[in-house]
């Protein structure tokens, strides 16, 4: 279970470099769980185990922003690898994605639950919730716990001393299943979580990929 103490345990921890984003995006959300995302904001830093990530190509994934849009926000899809693309949906909540490919092509991982580690009490008030399970369970839970406004668009989570990603423990088995909260590009098993991990959201459902388990 998740503990005040933080991820480290005499563990070094290093923060993922660009060529760890520079790579295909289905291949950078399938390697993103179980790397750990940390928000230091004024209030406290605070944590957590990535564990659930869905992947968004380019202008041929209908699903994907960048399918029907290339200007505002969208165009950091085109951008450097490890830059935050953050945006709202459905007017209500901060998303965070990652975004992946080398410069010039397009993709980003979107961020969608992880596994509290460091300043739960923080996330508590952030969200007015007291189950750990609920925290940030979902991307938009996700951005509210650890305090990721739509003003960290554009970050780079290589540099940032704001928001970042370091390495953790691949998870021992990894589940796939269809993305959420779309109408297009559905049939793409595009969506990845620790399987059986309690703290992956409401949707569960997919099939363990053959070569973790």
């Amino acid at each position: 279970m998740p503990n005040e103490s933080g991820p480290q345990e005499g563990v070094a921890l290093s923060r993922l470099d660009r060529a760890s984003f520079a790579r295909p995006t289905i291949e950078v959300a399938r390697s993103l769980l179980g790397c750990v995302l940390v928000s230091e904001r004024p209030e406290g830093r605070t944590s957590g185990r990535i564990v659930e990530t869905e992947a968004y190509l380019g202008p041929d994934d209908p699903a994907s922003h960048a399918a029907r849009l290339r200007t505002g926000r969208v165009a950091a899809m085109w951008g450097s690898p490890g830059i935050a693309y953050v945006y709202r949906s459905y007017g209500l909540h901060a998303m965070l994605n990652v975004v992946a490919e080398p410069e010039g092509t397009t993709g980003a991982v979107l961020l969608r639950a992880i596994e509290p580690l460091e300043g739960l009490d923080l996330m508590r008030q952030r969200r007015g919730v007291l189950s750990v399970r609920f925290l940030c369970a979902g991307p938009g839970r996700l951005c509210q716990a650890l305090g990721i406004p739509l003003a960290d668009h554009g970050l780079d989570l290589v540099t940032s001393d704001r928001l970042w990603i370091v390495t953790g423990s691949p998870p021992t088995s990894i589940s796939a299943g269809s993305r959420i909260g779309i109408r297009r590009g559905l049939e793409h098993p595009w969506r990845f979580f620790a399987t059986g991990n309690p703290f992956v959201s409401a949707h569960r459902r997919g099939e363990p990929l053959p070569d973790h388990g």
